[in-house]
């Protein structure tokens, strides 16, 4: 594995982590956007089998997370406004980057989780730069309660301040995700079913923290854009889309909400979309008991479309 790391300034000034992990004579490019309260280096071993296959991977840290986190001092916080595109021009900023220095390969998309939401967003806005997209652990709309959870995070912005750590919207939120697996000793149960993952997340100073007030409103007002129906119809209809998740993911509603999005997906007429259910599986099938079959799924979707 060939890897160079580096801070790669954005056109906001913002300085991103970012690293490339290379090979010779690559077959395709793979971007990887990582989720929410965890880091890029997470994903190494998976970076590694991508590059066993013939690819070169990059992946950043978004803002508010992990070494951009550390650069910047704004953990769990991405912008005073309008932060959601932020992260979405972001991404778009690191991949032209990178793509600048590596010259023009068939290129892929992968978003994990929250990194999926941003994911969506870039294929609405540049879809046509891509040659397929691999979407993990993602959900669908969250229905009513997403005009309240805006209103109530604009609220605790407007009374606490938009930087402000709110450990009580997170639990309001994310509270009810591990209901299923209280007979099990980690509040971060639900990311898998396999312990050591769920320890290392734990332990790792860069997992699991709190948000800001801001991210809060930021994330829910990225979610209701991602699921207009006008939005997902400018994806590209002959761009391959492969949703893959747990079926015990509560992000995805044990599914249902990975099915209401490729759904979305199909009426929208973008003519190739598939869903891989992980039986069992929780949040991050990247991390599960066999991690390496659900690798396996998405790099062959990636050997056939990429």
């Amino acid at each position: 594995m060939n890897r160079t790391s580096s801070y790669k300034q954005v056109s906001d000034g913002h300085e991103l982590y970012c690293s490339l992990y290379t090979v010779d004579k690559p077959k395709g490019h793979v971007h990887i956007i990582h989720g929410m309260a965890e880091h890029s280096g997470r994903y190494e071993d998976f970076i590694e089998s991508l590059n066993g296959q013939g690819f070169t991977v990059s992946i950043h840290d978004q803002r508010g997370h992990g070494k951009t986190a550390e650069r910047n001092g704004e953990t769990g916080y991405f912008a005073e406004t309008d932060g959601f595109s932020r992260v979405v021009e972001d991404a778009r900023e690191i991949i032209q980057s990178i793509q600048a220095e590596i010259g023009e390969l068939p290129f892929t998309l992968l978003g994990h989780s929250m990194g999926s939401f941003v994911a969506r967003r870039y294929l609405q806005l540049h879809g046509q730069d891509v040659a397929c997209a691999v979407l993990s652990g993602t959900g669908g709309h969250p229905g009513v309660s997403l005009s309240a959870g805006i209103a109530v995070a604009k609220s605790f912005s407007r009374l606490k301040g938009k930087a402000s750590i709110n450990p009580i919207l997170g639990k309001l939120i994310f509270g009810s995700y591990n209901k299923d697996f209280l007979d099990e000793p980690s509040k971060f149960s639900w990311l898998s079913r396999k312990a050591e993952t769920v320890a290392q997340y734990e332990a790792d100073p860069w997992c699991g923290f709190e948000m800001a007030n801001q991210f809060y409103v930021d994330l829910f007002e990225g979610l209701g854009i991602i699921h207009r129906m006008g939005e997902v119809a400018r994806i590209p209809k002959n761009l391959p889309v492969l949703f893959i998740s747990g079926s015990m993911d509560p992000v995805g509603a044990k599914g249902s909400g990975v099915f209401q999005a490729a759904a979305q997906f199909d009426k929208a007429g973008i003519e190739n979309v598939k869903v891989y259910m992980a039986e069992e599986g929780r949040h991050e099938v990247l991390h599960e008991v066999n991690a390496e079959t659900y690798q396996q799924v998405i790099m062959d979707w990636i050997n056939e479309y990429g």
